[in-house]
């Protein structure tokens, strides 16, 4: 499979046009070949084994390269994933305002990419970054903080364990 290295923070990025307002993307018949960021064309090999949603989309799962903490999740389409892959900054396809975004070009929130990683059914990619500042838009580090739902715990061990409530396990006998 090509290769989804992306550029370390020291190479030179293409600076982006900030965003118009005009709706750009798959969604609106947008023309990569005329963005002012245009860069190499993004691997076809890599192109070919991204599968998809039916808006043209594919899920970024972002991570903090060091702590491997989830930072956030956005969207990619091939010319997001080729700025990504090309500038060492992350660029996003913003569903709801149909347009391109780079990550902290407004909030100064920068994602320094560090890899890009395909998942095995080419349906996401794993982006490790070098985050500065938040990464959500409301100001927390992640996307997550404070937002847990309340799950039962289960665990593996050398017997078996039945979940029984939630937060807690108990053992059971037997298998």
């Amino acid at each position: 499979m090509p290769s989804l290295n992306a550029s370390p923070r020291t190479s030179p990025a293409t600076p982006l046009e900030p965003a118009t307002g005009a709706a750009s993307g798959p969604a609106a018949g947008h023309d990569p070949a005329r963005d002012p960021a245009r860069g190499p064309e993004l691997d076809p090999g890599v192109s070919a084994a991204l599968k998809r949603n039916d808006a043209g989309l594919v899920a970024a799962v972002v991570q903090q390269h060091d702590s491997l903490e989830v930072l956030m999740v956005g969207w990619m389409d091939d010319e997001a994933l080729r700025r990504t892959l090309s500038t060492g900054r992350v660029t996003f396809y913003s569903r709801s305002r149909g347009e391109y975004w780079r990550k902290g070009d407004t909030s100064g929130h920068r994602q320094w990419v560090r890899g890009v990683a395909l998942d095995c059914d080419g349906d996401a990619l794993l982006v490790t970054v070098d985050q500065e500042g938040a990464a959500c838009h409301t100001g927390t580090r992640t996307c997550f903080d404070g937002r847990d739902i309340d799950a039962v715990i289960g665990t593996s061990s050398a017997g078996t364990m039945e979940p029984s409530s939630v937060g807690t396990i108990e053992p059971t006998e037997g298998n």
